[in-house]
This record gives structure tokens, sequence and C-alpha cells, in this order.
């Protein structure tokens, strides 16, 4: 597995996964925003693609000039997409269990890549700055007018717009 380099096809079908597939089993907000951490990905192959990351899902209800969060989580673990003319597609997804399971099954799907891992899944900082601004990119793109986002019970956090 290698760094990622930036690819918006692939991010693109990493998105619509997580909020179409993963997004959709949380309670429903007005809206779903993914925020995938990459971590590494094989492109050997650019017909068939493994991404390995810790991948975010948040489903928001719009509130005057802040996105109020309705539910989401974290979903780390390895992705499979596969080439479908000039589109990729998930075709499967391994991903990292619960509990008491968490660790060897981060461990395994990981391998080398788990201090990776490790140090983006643990670091609160890093995980708010990237969704930060996979919230502002979908802000600008979707051209919405917020200007915070806002998890239940803690403070707004200001949209990074002009990133």
């Amino acid at each position: 597995m290698r760094s990622i380099e930036k690819s918006p096809e692939l991010y693109g079908a990493i998105g619509s996964y997580l909020a179409d597939t993963i997004g959709s089993q949380y309670a429903p907000g007005e809206l779903c925003i993914p925020c995938p951490t990459v971590i590494a990905w094989d492109r050997e192959n650019p017909d068939s693609v493994r991404v390995l990351g810790d991948f975010w899902v948040f489903n928001y209800n719009v509130d005057g000039d802040t996105l109020k969060t309705v539910s989401g989580g974290s979903h780390p673990g390895l992705m499979y997409l596969k080439k479908f003319g000039s589109h990729y597609k998930v075709i499967s997804f391994e991903c990292v269990e619960d509990g008491s399971n968490f660790l060897p099954s981060a461990k395994r799907i990981f391998g080398d890549m788990y201090e990776a891992f490790h140090s983006i899944n643990s670091n609160e900082e890093t995980r708010e700055q990237a969704r930060a601004i996979f919230i502002a990119k979908y802000v600008k793109d979707n051209n919405l007018h917020v200007k915070f986002y806002k998890d239940y019970g803690w403070p707004a956090h200001e949209i990074p717009l002009n990133k």
C-alpha cells in the first residue's frame, strides 16, 4: 500500500458509499457529509483499487446558519473499489469490528499501516480538522448558507469557508 495522492474519482466513490450505504443506517438528517480520511491505497491495478482509511460519516439538519449533527460515526477499514467505465464503485468493505474485537481486527486489516491508522484515529484534533475541511467543501459545493457545525451538547465550530 502506498500513501494517498489526490484522486477525486476515488474520493467520490468512497463518499457515495459512505453516504448511501453507511449514513443511511443512522438516524436521518437533512444531509449527509462523509469524511473519508484515507491512510493508504494500492493502485497497482487501476481497475481494482484497495483503500485503507478512517471513514467517518455524519448526518446533519440545517438550523439557520448552523449544521446540527443528528447522527454519525466512525467506520475504519479496507474498501475495495472497481472501475466501471470511467467511474469507480465500492464493491466491498472490510470494517474494523467493535468492542473487544476492535484492536485485533484493526491490526489485521491495517497490517503494517496500523500505526498510521492509530495516530489518525486516536487524535481528536486531527480528526476535527479533517472533518471541518470536508464540511467546508460540502458547503461550498452545495452552495449552502451555513457558517457553523455543532454536535449536541458541544459548542459550535466555525466552518473554514475560505479554504
